[in-house]
């Protein structure tokens, strides 16, 4: 299988790690073992633009048990975990092109080599595989079957393309589905943001001024982490509804330019470009910490940043300390890329676990419905997300009631009054 990756030497760690996961992800697992029965995607060339970890490494396994072709490069240059990379070239045969820190021409490179395979399905984790596909690779369209993406940007981006009337492929908005956004993006991404923080800085979070641009899902989960933790939390809002959620939630709510100055520890989750910009760098104390768990890295002015400064340091790993004129410094982590993967390992394999059934039981119904599809935008059937819901609950043990007949009858009813 070709490949582009650091090193095949790698694979034994990877392996290991990857079976680590593995043994949190009860749902995928499940859905492999089925997979592997009835081979639902057999011969369908599957191309992956998805971050290089433990519990996508699991669900590329997933797929390839179920028949698949599978391919898989990096959504993000410094998400890659190299000796996962490794083992699923050595160990299954699967095509990976990643290599943690390569460049932004080595990053189109690689998503290229995902297209020259001519991918029947493809999954998305900011939406460049289908944007570059639309941009550069037309004669590809006509043989996709429909792609996946996997987060707010990506949906947010697709949204656009279709109300634009550039969309030429169905797309299934994975991120959208309850089971996705309401815990990978609340419980995964508040937990794994405060572990990449945490490594790279070792800073002590009870007691900071811990401001939080965005109040979606993502931040929301932050926001109540980082306030478990004994932070003084602050939510910079542009939606009004959302910013009285969060006050209603207890914290305080004020325009960026009114708390850039007392901030410690400022985390973008927004999705959209320059949220800490060049004006807030100038008010910022010294030793502010910035950084973003959005899903790109234009959340952060950094070329702004990089012009203010005289001197740039790199005083521990995942760390970057521009020194302002004056000597302000501020500390951005992970070049300003998302922290929870750039500085730590993602979201934990539990959360995840319900993400990638989704995408796998996603590909699947795609697959099924091949030719019938318009291309557009379209919502995870309602049933695929009951199900991920009942084998998760399943997997950990809990039981839930069921309605009896009556209480059915009753609720599909507008006969019964008070």
């Amino acid at each position: 299988m070709k490949h582009d990756i650091a090193s095949i030497d790698l694979a034994d760690g990877g392996r290991e790690r990857t079976q680590w996961a593995a043994q949190t992800m009860p749902v995928l697992r499940s859905i492999a073992e089925r997979f592997a029965r009835e081979k639902p995607l057999e011969g369908l060339g599957i191309g992956a633009c998805l971050h290089v970890t433990t519990e996508t490494a699991n669900l590329m396994i997933a797929l390839k048990e179920g028949g698949a072709r599978v391919q898989l490069c990096a959504s993000n240059p410094l998400s890659t975990q190299d000796d996962v990379a490794a083992h699923l070239v050595r160990d299954h045969d699967i095509g990976v092109f990643a290599v943690r820190g390569e460049d932004n021409d080595r990053y189109y490179e690689h998503i290229h080599a995902i297209l020259a395979e001519r991918p029947a399905i493809t999954m998305d984790d900011g939406a460049d595989l289908v944007s570059t596909i639309h941009s550069e690779h037309e004669d590809l369209i006509d043989d996709l079957i429909g792609s996946m993406e996997e987060t707010t940007t990506g949906v947010i981006r697709l949204k656009a393309m279709e109300k634009d009337g550039a969309l030429k492929v169905p797309v299934v908005a994975v991120n959208d589905a309850n089971t996705k956004h309401m815990f990978d993006n609340r419980y995964g991404t508040g937990q794994s943001s405060i572990d990449g923080i945490l490594r790279a800085t070792n800073a002590l979070i009870a007691g900071t001024t811990f401001v939080i641009a965005g109040y979606g899902w993502c931040g929301r989960g932050l926001a109540f982490r980082a306030r478990g933790m004994g932070a003084n939390v602050v939510v910079t809002e542009v939606d009004p509804l959302k910013a009285l959620e969060a006050v209603m939630d207890g914290f305080r709510v004020m325009p960026m330019d009114d708390v850039a100055p007392a901030g410690d520890i400022f985390v973008t989750v927004t999705g959209d470009i320059n949220v800490v910009a060049r004006r807030h760098f100038g008010m910022m104390k010294d030793g502010a910490i910035v950084a973003n768990s959005g899903h790109f890295d234009c959340e952060i002015e950094k070329a702004a940043l990089a012009e203010m400064a005289e001197e740039r340091r790199t005083p521990r790993t995942s760390v970057e300390t521009w020194v302002l004129p004056g000597g302000t410094r501020i500390n951005l982590l992970g070049e300003g890329r998302l922290v929870n993967l750039s500085a730590a390992e993602g979201h934990p394999a539990a959360v995840m676990d319900m993400s990638f059934a989704n995408q796998a039981l996603c590909c699947e119904y795609l697959a099924k419905q091949t030719g019938r599809l318009e291309p557009r935008v379209y919502s995870v059937p309602e049933e695929i997300d009951s199900r991920v819901a009942k084998l998760k609950l399943d997997a950990m043990g809990v039981r839930i009631d069921t309605l009896t007949a009556e209480q059915e009858e009753y609720l599909s009813s507008w006969k019964h009054g008070t």
